[in-house]
């Protein structure tokens, strides 16, 4: 997401995220996204470094287990970067599955192998190799804990409308990704932060669709259809303005960006009125109810 000046989401404006995504912190007067990984997390890829030049001259049976030592610590640190982007995204969102993959978990298994396989090129003792790799298994768990064991939000829908949702909005992030990495390449603040805008928009009306899976018909085209035509506008744009600084192509963008900020901004107005009329409808089916009972309502 860019950076933004002025607004609601400057120094003086509202801290809270709408839209549910990572907090944002200030930093200059800026507002920046934290990363979830991390730095705990990133130096985890550097035990495997020294371990990979200190087996080079413990012969092959040596550099054969640190190698595969190193590899394990690898693959643990980057699976373990991947659960905490999974982890952020199932904590953003009111209505979420859990994550498919264990990665967290897979990661500190891997760890606990790799520290393990490492104690054993130096003391080859299975005790030794057993407690070490315990050890770090559980150190790894307690830094960084566990995955989502279960779904939130999701109480009275059936799993064929929670594919679907997820689908959609899986479909619809990656293209709201997709505009922030082409968009970078523009190189216009002002640009940037009129589309990181109209994605606060667009994922508000996504976030309404995971609260209540029934208004995916209605915006299911917004979310797919409209936004793939943004995105691919979005590149094109990108290509145009890095290549010739286009003062014309900068504006007709900026003009699709303003019409679909607020034709987004009617579907999702319009989801929220259509669920206050369903409400009214069961608060009158309801009053009829109770009259027919004897009840008086005042």
């Amino acid at each position: 997401m860019g950076q933004r000046y002025g607004g609601k989401y400057s120094q003086d404006g509202d801290t809270a995220q709408p839209d549910g995504q990572p907090t944002l912190h200030r930093s200059g007067g800026k507002r920046v996204e934290v990363d979830p990984v991390g730095g705990r997390a990133n130096v985890l890829f550097i035990p495997a470094i020294p371990l990979v030049f200190m087996s080079l001259n413990d012969g092959a049976q040596g550099l054969a287990l640190g190698l595969i030592a190193a590899g394990s610590l690898t693959g643990a640190a980057l699976m373990l970067r991947e659960g905490l982007k999974a982890e952020a995204a199932y904590v953003a969102r009111k209505v979420a599955e859990r994550p498919a993959l264990p990665r967290k978990m897979i990661a500190s298994v891997l760890t606990g192998f790799g520290v393990g396989l490492a104690a054993y090129k130096n003391d080859p003792g299975v005790a030794a190799a057993v407690i070490y790799g315990l050890a770090a298994l559980g150190l790894h768990v307690s830094a960084f804990g566990i995955d989502p064991l279960s779904s939130k939000g999701m109480e009275g829908i059936d799993s064929f409308q929670k594919g679907r949702v997820a689908r959609v909005v899986e479909e619809a992030e990656k293209h709201l990704t997709a505009m922030s990495v082409a968009i970078a390449r523009a190189g216009d603040r002002q640009v940037t932060d009129r589309l990181a805008e109209f994605q606060t928009t667009a994922r508000t009306l996504i976030r309404t669709v995971e609260e209540d899976p029934r208004d995916l018909t209605g915006a299911r085209k917004y979310l797919s259809v409209y936004l793939q035509g943004a995105r691919d506008a979005t590149l094109k744009f990108a290509d145009i303005y890095a290549n010739t600084r286009d003062a014309q192509a900068r504006a007709d963008y900026l003009a699709l960006l303003d019409d679909l900020d607020k034709n987004f901004a009617a579907r999702t107005q319009k989801s929220l009125l259509e669920d206050k009329t369903d409400l009214n409808i069961e608060i009158d089916v309801l009053r009829e109810r109770l009259s027919r009972e004897g009840v008086r309502l005042k």
